[in-house]
């Protein structure tokens, strides 16, 4: 498991006798926004965490994931980051201003840490001090019994959590079914293109909660909130309509829209507080990753496209793969040069015989002779054969090209295996069929 704490600060308080806290609609619109990274995320005290090791291959990896999230999480208030294996462990280095465990061990990076780190342990802090335990490492020393008697058992719960000890218990945050968020502002702005730069974390928000429904919005909806002392004649409140032609969800467009709306509105009386809303929600269909797409935006469709690019290059430089009825797995499709009026005919699958074995994803160009010991083949070890034999024979009309042997053919006599290794996986194997004794063994391909 790899988990990532989002530490907010103490937000301003009117009371000085007050002790600071996290805002409650800061610690809800981050979540919100980390929502779209991970349906795995929780409030923890002052940060948000978020267990992301399923979605890192979707955010193309660990160290992208951790610069694109030390990039835009400062611009929603964020102060500090720390990553660890536990949701504890994250918040502990975060505070501490550790990012990361690096190739350290997390025990060798937790113990000498202050115990101002861990909140459970920090309540205790000056009884702890006194008896001259100043270092998680030196708290994890003391008897345990006597921990527990003197401090509570919450104290040895949070510390042998924050050390992977004991399974955490998070409450998940749900993605709400409509957007609205709130943001009061630190002053009062009486200038309406100034709204812009408190109103960015609130897109963001916005942005996040899009990504993680798959949807785009049509347009947005910006109150804000007019000062008590103003006017009598002026409202509570003002608002801002923006429309777009198409759904969407970038950020920079959303700015950029907002900023030309915002040039050209007056306010009426200081503004004290923003809400966003989210306006004609739709499902957004996402981009095709592929290097040749079924359907480009222009609407040309896959065979247009070929043909398009056959008619440029030469058809004999665009091969299609064309199935073949063949059951030995070399020759079960060749390539051919394209031909625009058999598209769509040679994308149809052949009927023909269902192999009894599964048929690998991944085929060796030429069958790779394996060692045999104590009549086992063996590749990165010894192979455990699954399934099989299903034997695969013929190939006397399959005639070799005339500058070889002219009476040559491809004939073919084997026993095919699902085999498994512990260290190269699930693979297709076969034997030779010959008619004196035991043939050779050959790895052939790789399930996937």
């Amino acid at each position: 498991m790899l988990w990532v704490a989002l530490i907010l600060p103490p937000s301003p308080s009117d009371d000085p006798q007050a002790p600071a806290a996290v805002s409650p609609d800061a610690l809800r619109g981050l979540a919100v926004w980390c929502l779209q990274f991970t349906p795995r995320v929780a409030r923890m005290e002052d940060a948000v965490v978020m267990e992301v090791a399923a979605s890192l291959r979707l955010f193309r990896g660990r160290m992208a994931l951790k610069a694109r999230l030390e990039d835009e999480a400062p611009d929603l208030g964020v102060c500090r980051i720390g990553w660890a294996p536990t949701a504890t462990a994250a918040l502990v280095l975060a505070r501490c201003g550790i990012t990361d465990l690096g190739d350290r061990l997390l025990q060798a990076v937790l113990d000498p840490l202050p115990l101002e780190a861990l909140s459970a342990a920090a309540a205790h802090g000056a009884s702890l001090n006194r008896a001259g335990v100043r270092t998680l490492g030196q708290l994890r020393g003391l008897p345990r019994g006597g921990i527990s008697r003197r401090f509570g058992a919450g104290v040895l719960a949070a510390l042998d959590q924050a050390y992977g000890l004991r399974p955490e218990v998070h409450g998940w945050e749900a993605l709400p079914e409509d957007f609205h968020a709130r943001l009061e502002l630190p002053s009062r702005e009486d200038r309406a293109p100034a709204l812009l730069m408190s109103a960015r974390p609130l897109l963001m928000q916005l942005c996040g909660w899009l990504a993680a429904r798959h949807a785009g919005a049509t347009g947005i909806t910006l109150h804000w909130i007019h000062d008590s002392m103003r006017a009598r004649d002026i409202g509570d409140q003002g608002q801002l309509t923006i429309r777009t032609a198409e759904p969407i969800r970038e950020l920079e467009h959303f700015c950029r829209l907002l900023a030309e709306h915002l040039a050209k509105t007056q306010l009426l009386a200081p503004v004290g507080e923003l809400r966003l809303q989210a306006l004609g929600v739709q499902p957004l269909a996402e981009d095709s990753g592929s290097l040749l797409p079924d359907e480009v935006r222009t609407g040309e469709t896959l065979y247009l496209t070929l043909e398009r690019i056959s008619a440029r290059l030469g058809p004999q430089r665009v091969l299609q793969p064309a199935l073949v009825d063949d059951h030995r797995l070399e020759w079960m499709t060749r390539w051919q040069p394209s031909d625009p009026a058999t598209h769509k005919r040679a994308s149809r699958p052949r009927p023909c015989a269902a192999p009894q074995t599964p048929e690998p994803a991944f085929l060796l160009d030429e069958p790779l002779k394996l060692a045999v010991r104590d009549h086992r083949p063996h590749y990165q070890g010894m192979l455990t054969l699954l399934v099989g034999p299903d034997r695969v024979e013929g190939g006397w009309w399959d005639r070799l090209p005339a500058q070889g042997d002219p009476a040559g053919h491809r004939n073919v006599m084997r026993d095919y295996w699902v085999a498994v290794s512990e260290n190269a996986g699930v693979l297709a194997i076969f034997q030779e069929r010959l008619a004196d004794g035991e043939g050779a063994w050959y790895l052939h391909g790789v399930y996937a």
